[in-house]
């Protein structure tokens, strides 16, 4: 049930066998939700920690207003909120943006990892490390890439993540958001979103149909969003 996970972790560092046949052990209760249901509630207390084992998911923020930013897009592989573990009280939500099947760690198993099994311990805590990664890339390109510029990265950063658990098929993966969903990534108006859609899809670097992305020319597509995949870590070497 969490091969997604042991891909993930397994592109940083080798896992032992012990490693991986304890994670099996204390990863068992499973749920589905739909999408625009919430996984994690903002200002709850949640006892676990959830894996996301299929779908999409995000992080997000309403604002008064009604208004509402996702700060991070969540795939197959992650762990949606390790971070409850530490930090107790969630001060975001977490919503599915498909039908997502997903898996709990209790926070009192979490707890004796750390104490018992060092080196699972800071794989772990490197995954809360890259998604600190990937925040800074996000404000980065809010802040300074053109709008073109942050939806090619955004392509390409999906697309080398989705790769790591086996979820694209040739240069395509799935991509249910919609239109409205993509804005709020973005921060931008859905008129701006569709303009700047546009243009992309007339240099021919990537099409978006059916809920799928296709990279047709990644070398263009990575110039555009002067994409380097480092700050992702996907290299295995010792932890």
């Amino acid at each position: 049930m969490i091969e997604s996970l042991l891909l993930n972790l397994g592109s940083r560092d080798l896992l032992s066998a012990e490693e991986e046949s304890h994670l099996r052990a204390i990863i068992v209760k499973d749920r589905y939700f739909a999408a625009g249901e919430d996984l994690v509630s903002e200002g709850s207390r949640p006892g676990y920690s959830t894996l996301l084992l299929d779908g999409f998911a995000a992080r997000y923020k309403v604002m008064a207003d009604g208004s509402r930013q996702i700060t991070a897009l969540h795939v197959a592989g992650d762990f949606v909120d390790l971070h409850a573990f530490p930090i107790k009280k969630m001060d975001h939500g977490i919503v599915a943006l498909s039908s997502c099947h997903v898996a709990f760690a209790d926070h009192a198993d979490l707890k004796a990892i750390t104490e018992r099994m060092p080196h699972l311990t800071r794989l772990l805590w490197l995954d809360t490390l890259v998604d600190g990664a990937i925040h800074r890339e996000w404000i980065v390109a809010m802040g300074r890439r053109s709008k073109r510029a942050h939806i090619a990265h955004l392509v390409c950063e999906l697309f080398v993540r989705l790769q790591v658990v086996k979820r694209t098929r040739g240069a395509s993966f799935q991509f249910p958001l919609t239109q409205i969903e993509m804005a709020d990534v973005l921060g931008v108006s859905v008129v701006h979103l569709n303009k700047t859609l546009q243009a992309l899809r007339r240099e021919g670097v990537f099409t978006w149909e059916n809920r799928t992305i296709t990279i047709v020319d990644w070398e263009r597509l990575q110039e555009i969003a002067e994409f380097d995949p480092g700050y992702l870590s996907i290299f295995r070497e010792p932890r």
